[in-house]
């Protein structure tokens, strides 16, 4: 088994920086109010030189950094960018499991049978979520998802770290006990207080210590994860549950016959493959990236699936569209998905 876990580099102080570029060299905080009760849900690699950090109360962080800006989150649209990523993702490794907007496992094994070939797989991840959205992430790969997890927060930003079988116990063992997946706050104090302060010293703990310290079978789990076994598998999504083309420019376009003209085009492209499988989709979207690289995606669903390419293409203009009004600006991409997939289902003559 050789599974990765993704880790989106500061994942939406990362996506203001892209919406305002000008933040990039600023402490920056999303999250609540400093001057009420807010808390920091993330903050850049700017602010973290200050110490700041998620969790952390937004008035504690602007006392370490007066400097600091500070937004409010904008979930819908990090959910925009997470959705690119993933599909961007499962281009590369098609089952993968999300734990969050900004973090994953993935079926590394699926598409690679050695440790040197995941290596590869996890590069080509990485280059193909920065070239899709401009967003950069983190990726451990191991033989199991506790130490791909660690892994992939060991060289943030932007790191692959790459632990092969045989290998695990050692790379864990130096690590904070409280590093690993599953110590809480009060197992963490009982290991500390027994003297166990890494993960090498809780692998190390025999049965009896382990029972004093960790008794029942949450202990046995940990001290299994300590030595880097963990028989939990993916919970993937193995069906594809979309389709989706998008195109980008030579140079940005903001002539709106022609991007009309082009999302026909791709509408032609995904109602042939809906047919080929015999499948009709209820939503479809449309993609724009801005000359910014910003993102924007719109969609519409109805009540019965499609497969015409007039219909999907009607609509993807329409949404074209409406984005354009809601934020106008000249296009280095535009794309079209359909999702709500089911295959077409032949009535019974009664």
């Amino acid at each position: 088994m050789i599974i990765g876990h993704l880790d989106l580099d500061a994942f939406f102080a990362a996506v203001e920086e892209l919406e305002d570029p000008s933040l990039k060299t600023k402490p920056l905080v999303v999250g609540g109010d400093p001057h009420g009760r807010g808390v920091v849900a993330t903050a850049n690699y700017v602010a973290r030189k200050f110490g700041i950090h998620s969790a952390m109360s937004c008035a504690e962080a602007l006392r370490r950094c007066p400097q600091t800006v500070f937004v409010q989150a904008r979930h819908s649209l990090y959910r925009e960018y997470s959705q690119h990523v993933w599909e961007t993702v499962r281009g590369v490794v098609p089952t993968v499991e999300r734990t969050g907007l900004d973090e994953g496992y993935l079926d590394i094994g699926e598409v690679a049978d050695t440790f040197l070939e995941a290596r590869k797989i996890g590069e080509a991840v990485q280059t193909a979520v920065r070239a899709a959205t401009s967003l950069t992430c983190a990726l451990g790969i191991s033989t199991s998802k506790v130490v791909a997890k660690i892994g992939s927060d060991h060289r943030k930003p932007g790191g692959l770290t790459v632990v092969p079988g045989g290998q695990e116990a050692s790379f864990l063992a130096p690590f904070d006990v409280r590093r690993l997946p599953g110590v809480g706050p009060k197992a963490e104090e009982r290991l500390v207080a027994a003297g166990v302060a890494t993960i090498g010293a809780l692998a190390a703990l025999g049965d009896i210590e382990l029972r004093n310290v960790l008794p029942g079978s949450v202990g046995r789990v940990l001290h299994d994860r300590a030595r880097g076994i963990d028989p939990r598998g993916l919970e993937g999504q193995t069906q594809r549950i979309s389709i989706s083309v998008e195109n980008t420019f030579e140079r940005d376009l903001t002539d709106r016959a022609q991007l009309h003209a082009e999302l026909r085009r791709m509408a032609d492209r995904l109602a042939e493959n809906l047919r080929e499988t015999g499948r009709t989709g209820r939503t479809v979207s449309t993609k724009l990236r801005y000359s910014d690289f910003s993102i924007r995606t719109r969609s519409t669903s109805l009540r019965v699936g499609i497969d015409e390419a007039a219909k999907i293409g009607e609509l993807a203009c329409a949404l074209l569209d409406r984005a354009l009004s809601d934020r106008p600006g000249a296009l280095r991409l535009v794309g079209v998905g359909v999702s709500g997939l089911t295959t077409h289902q032949q009535l019974a003559l009664v």
